[in-house]
């Protein structure tokens, strides 16, 4: 080949190269790049809200959404998408700052902070309940206690029985089954809040509020119930810590548990109730149990929802709703919507219908 076309022949695959870098730049530029979750601050009152409009969602079903909401004797709704507000609604006499109770969708904060504790070796929640608080917290044999574990408190799977009421004393807990053998809704777990206490040598509220609470900004507060302490906050609070949990255990920065604890949390935890982790309620199961019942039932917790969807429930139609694959955080408290037990009652799957319309 003679030199100057040679010469002609490199300029001109020098020039293709270029040009090809361009482009692949440009196409990676022009990539649609993963939204950040956005955290609000921990020290005001900010939210940073996103309009339905630009998540090309149904601006037509959110009045049909809202009036069903109300009508079901709801306080308050909130939606996030990656963090921000894209529906906050007060309702039947209720407002932005207005505490409520958690009921059980409170048990969560003790599943977080349970594994905040491990985190930082405190625990094992392998361990039996007794190396932490003692023998004799309950009236069964002693061999028998011993097979209680952190973990059989936090699966609902102590074995002990649960028809003596909501009593959490020592003469209250008498023996079923052997713990693992058996899996029904007790408020036994409130033995961890005890088991946290001792282990971090503190109260139960000061561990909490200075572990979880603090470090994401919740207001409210523990009120003591019988035996049970019952967490009130303002819709907020409850969506900052349905927030921190769907971003994997983090807020901004930092790591407040681990995302491999959560990743325990939020999965079947025994093998009886498929739609149960640590005190988290599982959907997309093939079956499941319901509190106070030990039948076994067939489909998924709330078919309407998506399968990926794990929840926090409590009595009187407390929620949150985590989705990961729709980046949605979910709060709705108030007054209950209907009188029956909650997997029994249309209210979830009706509310998902709801939802749905918006979002699809």
């Amino acid at each position: 080949m003679k030199p100057a076309y040679l010469l002609l022949y490199v300029l001109c695959f020098a020039s293709i190269l270029n040009c090809s870098s361009e482009n692949t730049e440009t196409s990676i530029e022009q990539e649609a790049q993963p939204e950040s979750i956005y955290f609000p601050p921990i020290t005001s009152n900010e939210w940073e809200t996103k309009s339905i409009t630009d998540l090309e969602w149904n601006q037509n079903q959110i009045q049909p959404l809202l009036d069903f909401l109300e009508a079901k004797n709801t306080k308050s709704f909130i939606l996030l998408h990656n963090g921000k507000i894209v529906i906050e609604s007060y309702m039947n006499e209720h407002t932005a700052v207005a505490s409520w109770y958690w009921a059980s969708a409170g048990k969560t904060l003790t599943t977080t902070v349970s594994g905040i504790a491990q985190d930082e070796g405190l625990i094992n929640i392998d361990n039996k309940v007794s190396d932490y608080i003692g023998t004799g917290w309950t009236s069964i044999p002693l061999e028998k206690e011993h097979l209680i574990t952190c973990k059989n408190l936090l699966s609902m799977s102590s074995g002990l029985d649960d028809s003596l009421g909501d009593a959490i004393s020592a003469e209250n807990l008498q023996y079923n089954t052997d713990a693992g053998d058996r899996w029904a809704y007790h408020n036994v777990y409130v033995k961890m809040q005890q088991v946290l206490a001792s282990a971090s040598n503190e109260t139960w509220t000061s561990y909490f509020n200075s572990k979880l609470k603090n470090k994401i900004g919740m207001s409210g507060a523990w009120v003591p119930l019988n035996d049970l302490n019952i967490y009130w906050s303002n819709t907020r609070s409850m969506a900052r810590f349905g927030l921190m949990i769907s971003a994997n255990g983090k807020w901004e920065d930092t790591q407040i548990v681990s995302e491999n604890f959560l990743n325990e949390a939020t999965n079947t935890s025994q093998s009886i109730n498929q739609a149960y982790g640590y005190l988290w309620w599982l959907n997309g199961k093939s079956t499941y149990h319901l509190p106070q019942s030990q039948l076994e039932f067939q489909g998924e917790l709330i078919p309407n929802a998506p399968s990926d969807m794990y929840c926090a429930l409590g009595k009187n139609d407390q929620k949150i709703y985590i989705v990961p694959s729709k980046d949605l955080v979910i709060i709705r408290m108030g007054e209950a919507a209907d009188n029956t037990n909650f997997a029994l009652s249309t209210f979830d799957d009706d509310l998902w219908e709801k939802i749905n319309a918006v979002i699809n």
